[in-house]
């Protein structure tokens, strides 16, 4: 059991590591590379490139707090079902935490400085929502997503509108 343990915390502490200081690698394609800019569209002015940019730090920052979650979740449960559901869940949303970076360092942006106090914040939630017990962890995660989509909807309400490339990525 002490052995599980240790190695479920090592894990943790590996992914979190991976997910503040290493450049997160992605599985799936960029969704901005399947963009084609009408030739009639009017290129990125700076204040939309700015806007765009901070747009998509906060849809970063998500990234993090949803990798320190699923983390949390993961290591909280005893069901081992369940572990592997919200370490699946985590690695797909590497890809996205992939794409936002690729795309804010496109617009001449930078993530958050606040990324490690972000992620221990939602690490700390998700253990707590894991210590209510399973049926509340999934409640949980529910719930995040179907808020994360609220959220996303209203970025791409506010994302400049020839910003093709970052609306495929939201």
């Amino acid at each position: 059991m002490a052995t599980d343990w240790t190695d479920r915390m090592l894990a943790v502490a590996d992914r979190a590591l991976r997910t503040l200081a290493a450049a997160p690698v992605q599985t799936r394609p960029y969704p901005a590379d399947a963009v084609v800019d009408a030739a009639d569209a009017p290129p990125l002015s700076e204040a939309e490139r700015d806007q765009a940019a901070a747009l998509m730090r906060v849809n970063h920052v998500g990234e993090i707090c949803a990798q320190a979650l699923y983390d949390a979740q993961a290591l909280g449960t005893p069901d081992p079902g369940l572990r592997e559901t919200f370490i699946a869940a985590a690695r797909e949303e590497t890809d996205h935490l992939a794409w936002t970076q690729r795309r804010i360092e496109e617009l001449g942006g930078r993530t958050s400085l606040l990324n490690p106090l972000w992620y221990g914040g939602a690490f700390a939630i998700g253990l707590v929502a894991a210590r209510l017990g399973d049926r509340m962890s999934l409640g949980f995660m529910a719930e995040t997503e179907r808020q994360v989509e609220q959220h996303l909807q209203g970025h791409l309400d506010r994302l400049p509108a020839n910003d093709s490339a970052s609306r495929a990525i939201v």
